[in-house]
């Protein structure tokens, strides 16, 4: 399968989905090719219109040197120079997917003529998306004004093969790909993992035998958040034909406030896929080639702030928010179901008897100091980033630097760390199911079925930490590789009321 790219509009989500994560290839329409190269030669025609215009790393120097202008005999020779050593960032790279993402976005400042450069070059960067290995690019010392660190390396080659042109290196080093594609990618994946979550906590509330007037369709309208109605209709659509014999009196805090914290993860996803949606769209260039209206017959070019992504990094940190805070509710639930008189289930702790004497599911009981340990991760991952300095470098006009690797670094450790907690906590459910010999809702008998089939029910002890990590693999699988991502029911606002569409679930 191809995608064929006609607008930046072109470039959302789906198209991420389609080029980074199943490798599909690109092309322009004709009709984008055309306007690419009538831009360029208005582009070239107005930096030799009289008065010459100032065009940062045109008609001037870069950087520092931004100040100073450069005479017509000198910008070819300014175009051409290869600076691409002055790339340092070194360590752990990105996963290829995002490395794709990121050369898909860089398409964006291309399709509508917006970064004037020529159809040569905008062809050669979609080419890379044909299959071929891609350059690494480091995930680790991204301390730049810009993202001029990631993307140097990620087009070195492809600036070797051509005598480039004015415009054409800025046209490869500016903007901000690098966010949209980070934010992109996290977005496809918590829509996954939210599904995950309402999945698990619902085989939790299950096994626990929660009362199920907890997530009642009443509190849909009365509520009155979107996000939380989600919520509640997603474990409804897991309970439906839950077991009877459920206690008659409300359950522990951790069990009643499941659908709010999951609405703040259904509204730190679409904060998320909002912040892709317009990032992916967005023409971040600098400078930005603005083509011609009535004021402009040849276009005009500014110089702009379009690289510094700030939408992004607030969406991220908000999903590592969420993450830490499901980890700190995986645990809850873990010790409840545990924890016999609170669970009123065979208590699963060895209630200080040596293993030997206990009823063969004391090792069951350690799991929660396990996901104590992938919480306490989660939560120091989750810390807010702030934007950071840059003027200890010495480096002139670029003092603030971005901050999108940092925080998708942190969403992706404490994403994982959620992986662990939910894999454990549906362990820990689906041994209390199984010792009290009920079945799994129906919505949920297969996904039960998996989780058995990695870790076993416990009747004698045995080591669980290669098969927990095993689970663990499995439930991040879901997020990154199989399927197409999940469609969570769709949300609409109708007046004061809320409406979901699995509202009659």
């Amino acid at each position: 399968m191809t995608v064929t790219l006609d607008a930046r509009t072109d470039i959302n989500l789906e198209t991420v989905y389609r080029v980074a994560w199943k490798g599909e290839d690109v092309r322009f329409c004709d009709q984008a090719l055309r306007c690419i190269a009538e831009c360029r030669d208005l582009f070239l025609r107005l930096i030799d219109s009289d008065p010459e215009p100032i065009i940062y790393g045109v008609t001037t120097a870069m950087g520092e040197l931004a100040s100073r202008r450069l005479e017509k005999d000198e910008r070819e020779r300014h175009a051409r120079i290869k600076a691409f050593a002055a790339a340092t960032s070194f360590g752990d790279p990105l996963p290829e997917r995002v490395v794709r993402a990121i050369v898909l976005a860089r398409l964006t400042n291309f399709i509508e003529g917006n970064a004037a450069t020529s159809p040569r070059i905008a062809l050669a960067v979609a080419a890379m998306l044909d299959g071929g290995p891609l350059p690494a690019v480091s995930a680790s010392g991204q301390g730049g004004a810009g993202e001029i660190l990631a993307l140097y390396p990620l087009f070195a080659a492809l600036s070797a093969r051509f005598d480039l042109e004015v415009k054409e290196r800025g046209s490869l080093i500016n903007g901000s790909p690098c966010a949209a594609a980070l934010v992109a990618d996290a977005a496809l994946a918590a829509s996954r993992r939210v599904e995950m979550a309402q999945k698990v906590f619902a085989l939790s509330i299950e096994a626990f035998r929660a009362p199920l007037e907890h997530y009642d369709a009443a509190l849909d309208v009365l509520w009155g958040d979107e996000h939380e109605a989600a919520a509640l209709a997603g474990l409804r659509r897991f309970l439906q034909g839950a077991g009877h014999g459920r206690r008659n009196y409300q359950a522990p805090v951790s069990y009643r406030i499941v659908p709010r914290v999951l609405g703040q993860a259904h509204r730190a996803l679409a904060s998320a896929e909002r912040a892709a949606t317009v990032s992916l769209s967005s023409v971040s260039d600098n400078p930005v080639y603005v083509p011609p209206d009535a004021d402009h017959p040849l276009g005009r070019c500014i110089s702009t702030g379009g690289y510094h992504n700030a939408m992004a990094t607030p969406a991220l940190d908000d999903l590592a928010a969420i993450w830490a805070d499901l980890c700190l509710l995986c645990d809850r639930h873990a010790s409840k179901l545990l924890n016999g008189k609170v669970s009123l289930l065979p208590d699963l702790l060895m209630n200080g008897r040596h293993p030997s004497d206990s009823d063969g599911h004391g090792n069951v009981g350690y799991i929660p100091m396990a996901i104590t340990g992938y919480l306490e991760q989660a939560k120091l991952a989750a810390q807010r980033t702030f934007i950071p300095g840059t003027e200890s470098a010495g480096s002139g006009q670029d003092d603030v630097a971005t901050t999108v690797f940092f925080a998708w670094a942190k969403e992706e450790r404490a994403g994982r760390c959620l992986d662990a907690a939910m894999a454990m906590l549906a362990v820990v459910a689906s041994q209390a199911l199984h010792i009290t010999d009920r079945s799994a809702p129906p919505a949920l008998q297969a996904f039960v079925a998996e989780i058995r089939g990695i870790v076993a029910p416990v009747g004698d002890d045995r080591v669980l930490g290669p098969e927990l990590a095993r689970l663990t693999e499995w439930f991040t699988r879901q997020v990154f590789e199989e399927g197409e991502p999940e469609q969570l029911p769709p949300r609409e606002t109708v007046g004061p009321k809320v409406v979901t569409a699995a509202a009659s679930d």
